[in-house]
């Protein structure tokens, strides 16, 4: 296509029209502003600043003088619950309800509000009825966790269940199961406690085939038939545990260790203790395996593996059982000696260690908690559930320490 002179002409006229409708565009947004009174703009910038309480008093000013400003509403309604004024996030909410001109996406939204107010609230019935309204909404998929948190709060696992299975969008599928196998995990228990183990077995088969690394039903399996004397059977199904997830296996170690001496082989299951020390080493096996050791083999063998921990790991937690380990010795020292030939160990020695023992305890005590990674929640023990932000498996079966550095030191001088 040839090039035209006369299309210069053109030029001017496109650029006034631009120019044009810049000025009209800044006009309206210049209306607009003034209509909106300055309490607004204050209050905005109260929230830039993270001033909650000087924004909610600027904009409530500004809310009662416009009645038609939803957003703002909103955004109120969000503000008195996140400060826990939930009556006030109520009205606020239920005002929007109550308009006869609201649009039906705008309603649906105040009704998601709403029944997160009454969830906050503890008020589950009334709740739980406005997030069922919400089904085939843009809600429903929010609407379904807010109700499973509530059967769970309410242990009412069948309704949790058939609400987790018609949850769909959800990308997290395996967290999905995962939570679904515990909530089975819950119904097995409470039969399990009422005698009806053979429903149980079946609530765990589900469990498992919801989530074949589901420890939890592992456990319950095995205790259950470790109760009714079946304890190859108890075996089985704990020492699958180190395939599911081995982190989780000081949840058994007792167990295991009771089970085969039960079986008159004491010495086979405190050599699988001591392998499962070597691969999996924590703070909950070493403690678990060291009483193992000092029952069945006597304070000289649970010294020595105290001492090999210790110097293979020097932590504080590894350094409080090593010193245990040595008071123990020292006291059964003392004891054959007081009956042979006199005393052979001053009693001021076992003073000192005991007196560490304990320093170094109490400080283990403090640090070595169990820690939730989703809301930060800490625990001295282990919870399948977490009980600040409810959620399952989020504490990790490790107990957290910061002392490494702290040992460390103490070996090297």
């Amino acid at each position: 296509m040839e090039f035209q002179f006369y299309w210069l002409l053109l030029l001017p006229l496109f650029f006034g029209l631009g120019w044009l409708a810049a000025r009209m565009d800044l006009r309206q947004l210049l209306s607009e502003s003034r209509a909106l009174p300055s309490a607004y703009f204050k209050g905005l910038n109260f929230l830039i600043n993270e001033q909650p309480d000087q924004a909610i008093e600027a904009l409530s000013e500004v809310a009662q003088s416009h009645q038609q400003t939803t957003e703002l509403h909103f955004t109120l309604g969000s503000l008195f619950r996140r400060r826990g004024e939930l009556d006030r996030a109520t009205r606020t909410h239920q005002m929007l309800l109550d308009r006869s001109d609201l649009p039906n996406d705008q309603r649906v939204a105040a009704l998601h509000e709403l029944a997160q107010d009454y969830l906050k609230a503890g008020v589950l019935d009334r709740a739980e009825s406005l997030f069922l309204e919400l089904k085939g909404t843009d809600f429903e998929t929010s609407a379904s966790h807010f109700l499973r948190e509530i059967y769970v709060s309410e242990k009412e696992w069948g309704k949790a269940i058939e609400v987790a299975k018609k949850q769909t969008g959800l990308n997290a599928s395996k967290l999905l199961n995962r939570d679904i196998s515990h909530y089975l995990c819950e119904l097995a228990a409470l039969d399990y406690s009422h005698g009806k183990a053979m429903q149980a077995d079946q609530y765990i088969d589900q469990a498992l085939e919801m989530n074949p690394r589901c420890v939890r039903a592992s456990i319950l399996r095995g205790e259950s038939h470790f109760k009714e004397g079946r304890v190859k059977d108890a075996l089985k199904e704990w020492l699958q545990i180190e395939k599911q997830n081995p982190d989780y296996l000081f949840l058994i170690t007792p167990s295991v260790f009771s089970a085969y001496k039960e079986l008159g082989q004491p010495d086979i299951g405190l050599k699988l203790l001591q392998d499962w020390l070597i691969q999996y080493p924590s703070l909950e096996l070493l403690s678990q395996v060291y009483q193992a050791t000092i029952e069945h083999q006597g304070p000289d063998a649970a010294l020595a593996l105290a001492k090999h921990e210790f110097y293979n790991s020097p932590t504080l937690p590894a350094l409080s059982k090593y010193l245990e380990a040595q008071i123990n010795v020292l006291g059964s020292v003392h004891h054959l000696a007081t009956h042979d030939s006199g005393p052979l160990v001053h009693n001021t020695d076992r003073s000192d260690l005991e007196l560490t023992q304990k320093l170094v305890h109490a400080q283990v005590q403090k640090q070595a908690l169990f820690i939730c990674h989703h809301c930060g929640f800490k625990a001295r023990q282990f919870h399948w559930n977490c009980p600040a932000c409810g959620h399952w498996e989020s504490y990790s079966p490790r107990r957290d320490t910061d002392s490494e550095d702290m040992a460390s030191s103490l070996v090297r001088m």
